[in-house]
């Protein structure tokens, strides 16, 4: 390899969009870690939410301090810390790589249903706060040198989506971006309440677009399709819920898709943005075959074991990526948008 290549601005840049997913938001860790191991790419935009936004910020704030490999120590870190907040042991059941919940925590989260994070939380306790206080350095992800960043969070008066970019970060929008609102108190900022940025956007895609994001990388944690129609209650509120976060998103990456492929329809790019969506080279790293059979409550567990397993996972499927598609980046896409999140059935 030409010593040349191994200069930072010479490599292809990638824009993330990491989707939410609690503590699936590991398998996004190994992603990233193998992704970074390889010193190919560079990450200059990176739009997340929930646990995909925890994943950005604490790759924005490793990059800031020591490049690839002080991104994949601060994921590292962040995912360790998470890992060794609470007690799990007592509260799992199974084996390392399927665990669930024990009987006793099944109980707990039951009185979710019933009582407000008001009632059973009135002191708004959260013990990612002081995981996210030390460990990400939001004052540096201010300087004009870090990655863009766009962190989704929801209004939680009007359901609209409020992006927070690097000026704005701090650890509230943080939390407000990962703000389940049956467990968490709504996040104020600016006098106004947030919950979860999944339920407007997981992630946000259009904003890369705009940022001049020419090779756009999609980690998707929540399944594409499932085999079989859930029949039991509980089986049916944990697919309403999985919906309900990956609407907004679906149809985001439908509209991309089609917005692309109508640019390129066109004889003339008229606009900026018509010129971006023509250039746009579009990737996936889809979790669903390793993720798919995991229990809805899995997301809950944040056991490092549990995380650790998850880590190695998306390492893994991240390496056949870079095997199959890696060479495209810069070059062509390795996924169809349009093709591959359209609506099912018929074309109309």
């Amino acid at each position: 390899m030409p010593w040349f290549r191994s200069l930072p601005f010479t490599r292809p840049a990638l824009g993330l969009a990491l989707q939410g997913g609690g503590a699936h938001g590991a398998y996004t860790w190994g992603v990233l870690d193998a992704l970074l191991e390889t010193g190919r790419f560079r990450f200059d935009a990176i739009s997340g939410t929930s646990a995909g936004a925890m994943n950005a910020l604490a790759l924005a704030t490793g990059w800031m301090r020591g490049g690839a490999e002080g991104a994949r120590e601060a994921l590292a870190d962040f995912w360790r810390a998470v890992g060794t907040q609470l007690p799990f042991e007592q509260w799992l059941v199974g084996p390392t790589e399927s665990p669930g919940l024990a009987p006793g925590m099944r109980a707990l989260m039951h009185w979710t249903r019933l009582l407000s994070p008001y009632q059973l939380n009135p002191l708004g306790l959260n013990p990612l706060r002081e995981v996210l206080a030390s460990q990400i350095d939001f004052e540096r992800l201010k300087k004009r040198s870090a990655p863009r960043l766009f962190i989704a969070a929801t209004h939680a008066n009007s359901g609209r989506l409020r992006l927070f970019g690097n000026g704005e970060l701090g650890v509230n929008a943080a939390l407000a971006s990962a703000c389940l609102p049956t467990l968490h108190q709504a996040v104020m900022i600016d006098g106004e309440p947030y919950w979860d940025g999944g339920y407007s956007a997981n992630p946000a895609l259009f904003p890369l677009v705009k940022a001049g994001v020419a090779d756009l990388l999609i980690v998707a944690l929540s399944p594409m399709s499932h085999a079989h129609v859930p029949m039991s209650a509980e089986d049916i509120r944990s697919r309403a819920l999985e919906f309900s976060f990956n609407a907004g998103f679906l149809r985001e990456a439908t509209l991309l898709g089609e917005a692309c492929a109508e640019a390129r329809r066109s004889l003339f790019a008229v606009g900026r943005l018509e010129r971006r969506l023509r250039k746009l080279r579009t990737h996936l790293i889809d979790a669903h075959d390793d993720l798919g059979a995991l229990a809805a409550e899995t997301k809950l567990i944040a056991h490092l074991p549990f995380l650790e397993r998850l880590r190695d996972l998306g390492r893994e499927r991240a390496s056949r990526w870079l095997e199959s598609h890696g060479r495209r980046v810069g070059h062509e896409a390795s996924v169809d948008l349009a093709a591959c999140f359209s609506p099912p059935g018929p074309a109309a």
